[in-house]
């Protein structure tokens, strides 16, 4: 297992700032600069150094040699999705430098029989940790099927807020593309509350409603498979998450289309998070009691208990070591 760390100090992000608008006028500099340009200080300076971190990283999760392996119409869906998990770890990471008001990333790699990991962390004060893990599937598992598998992907982030009034956030997206044509959509978008507050998961529900209702689908089926989990989890040991969000580890949401189906997964997730780190802000400095800690401790115990004797994939396919580090709340109590 490779793992190195990146500190990014408030100085540090001062210093480099000239530089960063510098770099950003050379190749590549119009989706940068779309990305961070408008926002406030001190958010575009982190989303520039984010963004140069990640173009160092980007091998990593963008290039691949099973790219060639696939038909057009296969590699325009890998192309989209290795697209897309870039600009949501310079997003995200970039929103939750803002919040902490640096960022130190910690990076890891492994590899497995079944799947390549890279994985990213980053602490503080106000998201006490976040936590990215990214997958290239590199054959067949005993979860994705019997199907000759060309190219997977697997991405996830996690987020445990310091404030007990916010829940963890545990988010997914998988595509994986085989070699008789046939492909699978999955992911998994939800929060896992210690104190409940009414008002945060009815706007996350109402979020997701209106998604779904937009493109005209109906969540119900993917609500249900949320709260209720599949038949392959352990419902004794299960996380206990909100019915807020909605679980795509069923049927596909369009049964014709796997590039409409990324796609719909895809949107979701980015609005999802997106909804959730506003409610981790405006969340981060009002009072809580201990009551909060307490449902804050239980939950945070749950989610390592599913992990452990739930979770068909943690549980028996992904390493301990690359899970507890991805997605693991960063105190737990007994």
């Amino acid at each position: 297992m490779k793992q190195h760390a990146i500190v990014f100090s408030r100085g540090l992000i001062r210093l480099m700032t000239v530089a960063l608008f510098a770099v950003s006028m050379q190749a590549g500099a119009e989706t940068v600069k779309e990305r961070c340009g408008d926002l406030p200080y001190p958010t575009a300076k982190i989303c520039y150094l984010n963004w140069w971190d990640g173009s160092m990283a980007s091998a990593e999760i963008g290039d691949d040699e099973r790219l060639e392996r696939l038909p057009p119409e296969q590699r325009e869906l890998a192309d989209y999705l290795s697209a897309f998990i870039l600009d949501m770890d310079a997003k995200y990471f970039s929103r939750i430098g803002a919040m902490n008001g640096e960022l130190e990333f910690e990076d890891r790699s492994q590899e497995t029989e079944w799947s390549e990991y890279e994985l990213r962390v980053t602490r503080g004060e106000v998201m006490e940790k976040a936590g990215r893990m990214f997958s290239k599937g590199k054959k067949s598992n005993p979860a994705r099927g019997d199907g000759n598998l060309v190219w997977g992907r697997f991405y996830s982030l996690d987020m445990h807020t310091k404030t007990p009034l916010v829940g963890m956030l545990h988010a997914t997206i998988v595509l994986n593309l085989f070699e008789d044509g046939s492909s699978s959509v999955g992911g998994w978008l939800g929060v896992m509350p210690g104190t409940k507050i009414a008002e945060d998961l009815d706007y996350l529900k109402s979020l997701t409603d209106a998604y779904f209702a937009k493109a005209g689908k109906d969540p119900s089926l993917y609500r249900r498979l949320i709260c209720k989990g599949t038949h392959e989890t352990v419902f004794e040991f299960r996380r206990l998450p909100a019915c807020s969000g909605v679980s795509f580890y069923g049927p596909p949401v369009y049964r014709g289309s796997t590039e409409d189906s990324i796609k719909f997964v895809a949107g979701l997730f980015d609005a999802f998070v997106g909804a959730y780190v506003d409610i981790a802000e405006k969340r981060a400095d009002q009072p809580y009691t201990e009551a909060d800690l307490l449902a804050q401790d239980v939950m945070r115990k749950r989610w390592l208990i599913d992990q452990l004797f739930s979770d068909p994939f943690a549980s028996a396919i992904v390493p301990f070591d690359v899970w507890s580090f991805a997605n693991v709340p960063p105190v737990i109590k007994f």
